[in-house]
């Protein structure tokens, strides 16, 4: 038995008289309770932590030999004289990472007392593992490494590391026998990793905005469609060959110098946006030969295998996600389909990537969402569902929670989408006019010139790189673009609540032989809006004028030669028209009265994804600079051609 300050065995030596001793251990344990208090109620600081917890570092034998880094926070045992019964064995919570597990040697992670707060208050044994070939890990690194459900003996997947390490851990920690995987981005993936390796002692899992399909979403492609801006800017480095085992990364390979538009507008090709990187990224030049959906991108989804998950689940995801909205949809959405009998619940609100752990978070740019949601979550949805499900106390949260934004609170649901979501198409309409009424005309239509040497940058200002607060951006800049066209309904009358699926049905011609479409889903603020004194000294506004502001809500991009299919591109003929069908990210948003919705349908969306040349190329990577050309689109709002965006308006 450990006690704080007190050397037990030194008490126990018999140099102390028996009063003495039993004084002596009552000391110490009022001592311990006292540190013990409630971080809530204290302030988790540093110094509890540190009073708290022990650490340990180990590297953990695979079944193949290699050696994986893992960093092992336990709480202090206490006194048995404790009233509260503390000295149980405890959960484990563990997050797997190809990011930095540091501090490596002395020191605590910051972690544990920002998102893993609530686990660390309840004295929870918390563990970091850096993956396979990633700073102090041994072995190759393999991005998105694919599921092997069918492996023997000594061959490995993350699924297998992450068994492997869970069976060394239940031997060597004073656990209860149940382990939770957690995990935000990338380490979202390692969460569906292991609720797929199949370990009876992991009971509950939660990736969160998780990659999931780095080619029909996620922030490395968007139908297809290369999402320039934040591959060559995450791929720099995720991408490189690592010197492991080591505390550092090696950097990034790619720098963007200056504005980031200018940047990759002057390189022109995509051999010369390669040739800008100073090392050779295997990865990167894997993408640049497979522009299509072939088995290597379909190899790398878990999608296929997320049959019978034996844990719980809780996917967590934010409606303005740069990164990875689509990959908690998608995992919460395979799991319902394939694996119905699994423990499944889902958080979404307005967020960006991983913001539901910075418990300071308000606003996003310039649109303000209200306080304490991010701390509301962690407290009241996250903790909770691993304490039901890793102590059996307490109950499970919802099956679904959202948090529209433009609502004034949560709402809670049986399955999303809402069982009540009606699918309602909004028409563009002749007059840069939207209505719920299809067009009656039989001949109405709108045109703009698509140049890719002058694209409509995804952002009304110069940028360095790829800023998050894009998802939410004013959309003036582009309204007032002749590339741009923008379809706008009366100012609503009613609240318009927006909370499932998005899509897009276009009927488009082009002059060309191939064509992106951008579709944007647009709320118009009231010309008097502005925000209280309170809320603008909160978010430092500095005297943007809000009314009339245009906030994207939803934007996604899809490419015309995969009309038919996204394994094999198709050329569009020149001048004849065609039906554009694709899904966008959910949303939950609520239009408020007053408010106007819009819709934007534009054919660039740059640097945020990389360029179509117009002109039909096989693999359109190897573009040479004179296949750009300038062409004529034309998208029909009229009877027989009906565009429309369709919505999901709930009650």
């Amino acid at each position: 038995m450990f006690l704080p300050i007190i050397n037990y065995n030194f008490v126990n030596s018999g140099k102390f008289t028996e009063m003495k001793k039993f004084l002596l251990l009552k000391a110490a344990a009022i001592f311990a309770v006292s540190i013990f208090l409630s971080p809530e109620a204290a302030g988790i600081t540093e110094s509890w932590i540190e009073s708290n917890y022990t650490k340990r570092e180990v590297m953990i034998s695979m079944r193949d030999g290699v050696k994986l880094y893992t960093a092992i926070y336990e709480p202090v045992r206490q006194s048995p004289a404790d009233p509260d019964g503390m000295d149980e064995e405890r959960p484990i919570i563990m997050l797997r990472t190809p990011y930095s597990c540091s501090p490596y040697g002395e020191g605590f992670t910051k972690s544990l007392r920002q998102d893993m707060r609530f686990f660390a208050e309840n004295r929870y044994i918390i563990v970091f593992q850096n993956v396979r070939g990633r700073y102090m890990s041994e072995g190759k690194y393999e991005n998105i490494r694919p599921f092997n459900p069918h492996k023997t003996g000594r061959q490995t997947d993350e699924a297998s590391d992450t068994y492997d390490t869970v069976e060394w851990l239940l031997e060597n920690t004073c656990t209860n026998g149940n382990v939770g995987v957690t995990g935000v981005s990338y380490p979202g993936f390692y969460a569906i990793m292991a609720a797929l390796s199949g370990h009876p002692a992991i009971k509950a899992v939660s990736p969160q905005a998780p990659v999931f399909d780095w080619y029909m979403g996620d922030d490395a492609h968007h139908n297809g469609v290369l999402m320039l801006l934040d591959t060559y800017s995450f791929g720099g480095s995720m991408y490189r060959d690592q010197d492991n085992p080591s505390v550092k990364s090696r950097g990034n390979a790619g720098k963007i110098r200056g504005d980031a538009y200018s940047f990759f507008l002057e390189k022109a090709t995509m051999e010369n946006i390669t040739a800008t990187f100073k090392d050779s990224l295997v990865f990167w030049h894997q993408i640049m030969e497979h522009p299509d959906y072939d088995a290597f991108w379909k190899e790398r989804t878990p999608g296929r295998h997320l049959r019978d998950i034996m844990p719980a689940v809780l996917v967590v995801g934010g409606t303005f996600d740069t990164d990875d909205c689509y990959g908690a949809l998608q995992t919460y959405g395979t799991i319902r389909s394939q694996s119905p009998d699994t423990p499944l619940h889902l958080v979404y609100g307005p967020w960006y990537h991983g913001g539901w752990h910075n418990t300071s978070y308000t606003h996003l740019g310039h649109v303000w969402f209200g306080e304490g949601l991010s701390e509301y979550f962690m407290k009241n949805i996250e903790y909770p569902f691993f304490r039901h499900y890793l102590e059996g106390k307490g109950d499970a949260p919802a099956p679904v929670t959202v948090f529209p934004s433009g609502g004034q609170s949560k709402r809670e649901y049986r399955s999303w989408p809402p069982e009540h979501v009606s699918c309602t198409r909004l028409y563009l309409r002749q007059g840069d006019s939207l209505s719920f009424m299809r067009p009656d005309e039989t001949e109405s239509f709108s045109s703009y010139v698509s140049d890719p040497q002058k694209p409509v940058p995804h952002i009304g200002f110069p940028i360095g790189k790829r800023t998050r607060e894009y998802m939410v951006e004013d959309q003036r800049f582009a309204s007032a673009r002749p590339d741009v066209l923008t379809f706008v309904t009366p100012p609503l009358e009613d609240t318009l609540k927006l909370e499932g699926p998005v899509s897009a049905d276009i009927f488009f011609r082009t002059t060309g032989s191939d064509a992106d479409i951008v579709v944007k889903l647009v709320d118009v603020y009231p010309a008097d809006f502005e925000y209280d004194d309170e809320v603008s000294e909160k978010m430092n506004v500095d005297g943007y004028q809000m009314g009339g502001y245009q906030m994207l809500v939803r934007g996604d991009i899809f490419r015309a030669r995969y009309r038919e299919s996204y394994e094999n591109p198709v050329p569009l003929k020149p001048d004849e028209t065609v039906r554009i069908e694709f899904d966008m990210d959910d949303v939950a948003h609520w239009f408020l009265p007053g408010h106007r919705v819009m819709v934007q349908i534009q054919s660039t969306w740059f640097p945020i994804a990389d360029r179509n040349p117009q002109k039909f190329v096989r693999n359109i990577y190897k573009a040479a600079e004179d296949d750009f050309r300038a062409e004529e689109m034309t998208v029909w709002h009229q009877k027989d051609r009906p565009s429309c965006i369709m919505l999901p308006v709930v009650e």
